[in-house]
């Protein structure tokens, strides 16, 4: 069985060697691009189910969030009052919000999905949730104890930004955009945590 690798340790360095990898990876550079002019340049606003669509349904193709019913996924962005104004003024609340769909009588938690979408039409103000970087938060508070929370807080959009945020100050990161450690956490949890990879064993320190 191949050894799971050891998280790469946060440092300037390290967040600089993932940054320098990011823009050679030509398939994600060239998909964030495409993303990005859809959502910030042709259909900025979410007002308009047509728009939402397309990004929603773009979204889903390029990161295969498995969203089966995109226009219900659509319909209730469009439908929720203020979704602009509150993602101009990075109200971090919306993600839930956007994460929780009615879909054939049963409620749907696109939570990963959501924080995507926010962070779209606002990179710096919405960090990424996913897979790697819950992991990788969950081994530094493991290991370094660098926050107390519990894997279901990470659920909780509000409290995932200030754990990123404490994460970011900890570790002497200040230099470094959201954005930024977004893709650190997520190239360096891809490498440690792939499918080849086991997850660590500790559960993590409750939230009190």
């Amino acid at each position: 069985m191949r050894p799971r690798i050891v998280p790469a340790q946060p440092t300037v360095e390290s967040v600089q060697g993932c940054l320098q990898k990011w823009e050679t990876l030509e398939k994600y550079t060239f998909q964030e691009a495409s993303l990005g002019l859809l959502f910030q340049k042709f259909c900025p606003y979410n007002n308009d189910i047509i728009h939402v669509l397309l990004k929603v349904s773009a979204l889903n193709d390029f990161y295969s969030t498995n969203i089966f019913d995109t226009h219900a996924v659509a319909k209730h962005i469009a439908t929720t009052k203020n979704v602009d104004d509150r993602i101009a003024v990075g109200d971090h609340s919306l993600v839930n919000q956007i994460a929780s769909v009615t879909i054939g009588g049963k409620t749907r938690n696109f939570y990963s999905f959501a924080s995507k979408y926010c962070n779209h039409h606002r990179p710096e103000a919405f960090p990424i949730y996913d897979s790697y970087v819950e992991k990788m938060l969950l081994h530094f508070q493991t290991t370094d104890q660098f926050s107390k929370f519990s894997k279901d807080a990470l659920k909780q959009y509000v409290r995932f930004v200030e754990i990123v945020m404490l994460f970011r100050k900890h570790y002497f990161l200040e230099q470094f955009t959201l954005r930024q450690i977004d893709i650190f956490l997520w190239l360096a949890g891809k490498d440690a945590f792939g499918r080849f990879n086991k997850l660590p064993k500790k559960v993590a320190e409750q939230e009190p």
